[in-house]
C-alpha cells in the first residue's frame, strides 16, 4: 500500500531543522519570583544557590557505635576502655573525653573533643561500664568530616537548573528556606473541528471524542506552567482568529490540535500568515507532518496536527524543548538513545523521520529486543498506549527486516 502522505516532500523541513530554528527563536523568560522550598519542586532556578553552612556541620559519627581517642588502640591486642557518657544525635556529650575513656555514640551524633574514631557496636564487648576492645580495632574509622558533604560558600545548584526532590532535599539539607526562580509560563490550548464532541455526552453521527485536549492538558501538567484550557473551536475562520488574537495577549504560548493541514477548513496558517508570522511549516516527520510554529503578537504559536498519536508525538519531540527552553531550563537534555534487534518487519518509505511505536524488552544476557506495538496509523491511540519506547527510523530508511538493529527512545528507564 502506497503511503499517500510519504508522497509529498517538497517545502518539507527536517526536524533538526526545525528544533534548530525553534531554538533560535525562543527568547527564556527573565521575570523571577520567589518561593519557599516546600513549593519549589519544578520550578527552574533563576539564580545560583550556594551553601551558607558546612554540611555537616560537626564532625558525626556515621555509625552506632562508641567513640573513642585512637591514641588508646593497643596494636594487636585487645583493650578496654571506661564509659564515660553518651552522645545523642541532638544531645551531644558535653565533656572533653579523656585518656582512657569511651562514651556510647549514635549514627549522627557529634563526635566529642578527645575522640578521633568510632567502632561498631557489634565489634565489643561490654562489662557494665568497661568496654572491651578487639586487637583488630582501626582508627578514624566511621567518622564524617564537617563539610565532608559541602562546604560552607559552595556552589550547591546552579542557576536554570529544573529542581528535583533530590535537590529539594540538597537545600533543605542547607537550611535554604526559599530560592529565587523563574516565573511559570502561560499556557493556553485548545482543538479545532466541527467533528469533535465533549467527553461524556452521546457521540452524533460523525463526531469523535476531542481527546487531544485532554492529552495536552496531562503533557503540560508541569510546575513551570499554568494552563488555560480555549475549549473546542468549530470550523468557522472568524471565531478561531478572534480567540487566537485574544489569547496571544495575555500568554506566552498557545497550541492548537487540527486546522494545520490543507483542507478547506484548515485555517491555522492563513491566520497566521494574516495576524503573525509563520516561522515553517510542515515537517519532514511521521507521525505529524502538517505542524505549523511562528508567532501572534509576543506569543509563540504552535499548530499541532489533529490526529492524536502525531499530536502527542510532536509535542514531545518538538514542542516539549521549546517549553524547556522559554522556562529557562539549562541547555537541552539529549534524549537517550539505544539500539536494539527488531523482532518484527518495519514498513517505511523514505522522505520522512519516522517514529513508529514499539515495545523494548531486555533478555538475561541484557541485550535489548524491540517489537511493533500495533498497527501504526497516526489515529491508533492504542498502540501508542501499548508501547514503551519510540523506534526512530532515518529519512533514507525504506524498512527494516527481522533481526536487524533500531534505534529505540525509551519513553523512561524503566522497561
Amino acid at each position: 500500500m502506497i503511503d499517500a502522505c510519504s508522497i509529498e516532500t517538497g517545502g518539507l523541513i527536517s526536524i533538526e531543522h526545525a528544533l534548530q530554528q525553534i531554538a533560535g527563536t525562543v527568547v527564556p523568560i527573565n521575570t523571577c519570583e520567589r518561593v519557599v522550598l516546600k513549593s519549589a519542586l519544578g520550578r527552574v532556578l533563576s539564580a545560583s544557590v550556594y551553601a551558607s553552612i558546612n554540611i555537616p556541620p560537626d564532625q558525626n559519627s556515621a555509625m552506632d557505635g562508641y567513640a573513642f581517642s585512637s591514641t588508646d588502640i593497643r596494636p594487636n591486642q585487645p583493650f578496654s576502655l571506661s564509659l564515660a557518657g553518651t552522645s545523642w544525635a541532638g544531645a551531644p556529650y558535653s565533656e572533653t573525653l579523656k585518656p582512657g575513656e569511651c562514651i556510647r555514640i549514635f549514627t549522627g551524633a557529634v563526635i566529642p573533643e578527645g575522640a578521633d574514631s568510632v567502632i561498631m557496636q557489634e565489634h565489643i564487648q561490654a562489662d557494665n561500664t568497661l568496654i572491651i576492645f578487639p586487637e583488630s580495632t582501626q582508627p578514624h574509622k566511621h567518622i564524617r568530616d564537617i563539610g565532608c558533604d559541602t562546604r560552607k560558600d559552595a556552589l550547591l545548584l546552579s542557576a536554570n537548573k529544573k529542581l528535583t526532590a533530590i535537590d529539594i532535599g540538597l537545600l533543605a539539607s542547607a537550611g535554604i528556606y526559599d530560592v529565587q526562580v523563574y516565573r511559570k509560563l502561560n499556557i493556553a490550548f485548545l482543538s479545532t473541528g466541527d467533528e469533535l464532541s465533549p467527553i461524556g455526552q452521546m457521540l452524533q453521527p460523525g463526531q469523535i471524542y476531542d481527546s487531544n485536549r485532554y492529552a495536552l492538558n496531562a503533557l503540560l501538567d508541569d510546575n513551570t506552567i499554568n494552563i488555560t484550557d480555549l475549549g473546542v473551536i468549530g470550523d468557522d475562520k472568524s471565531a478561531l482568529e478572534e480567540s487566537l488574537v485574544a489569547a496571544s495577549k495575555t500568554h506566552d504560548v498557545l497550541i492548537s490540535t487540527g486546522g494545520a493541514s490543507v483542507g478547506d477548513a484548515d485555517y491555522i496558517k492563513e491566520i497566521l500568515d494574516k495576524c503573525g508570522e509563520v516561522s515553517f511549516w510542515k515537517i519532514a516527520i511521521k507521525p505529524g507532518k502538517p505542524l505549523a510554529f511562528g508567532k501572534i503578537n509576543h506569543c509563540y504559536f504552535w499548530g499541532l496536527p489533529g490526529n492524536p498519536v502525531s499530536v502527542i508525538t510532536t509535542f514531545q519531540k518538538i514542542v516539549s524543548p521549546a517549553l524547556r527552553q522559554l522556562s529557562g531550563e539549562q541547555s537541552a537534555k539529549k534524549t537517550l538513545q539505544i539500539q536494539a534487534t527488531c523482532r518484527t518487519a518495519l514498513n517505511k518509505s523514505q522522505g520522512r523521520q519516522e517514529y513508529q511505536r514499539g515495545i523494548l524488552t531486555q533478555d538475561k544476557s541484557g541485550e535489548f529486543f524491540v517489537a511493533s506495538a500495533g498497527k501504526q496509523d497516526s489515529n491508533i491511540m492504542s498502540a501508542l498506549s501499548a508501547a514503551n519506547c519510540y523506534m526512530v527510523l532515518a529519512v533514507e530508511c525504506n524498512g527494516v527486516a527481522v533481526g536487524e538493529k533500531v534505534t529505540v527512545e525509551p519513553f523512561a528507564l524503566l522497561i
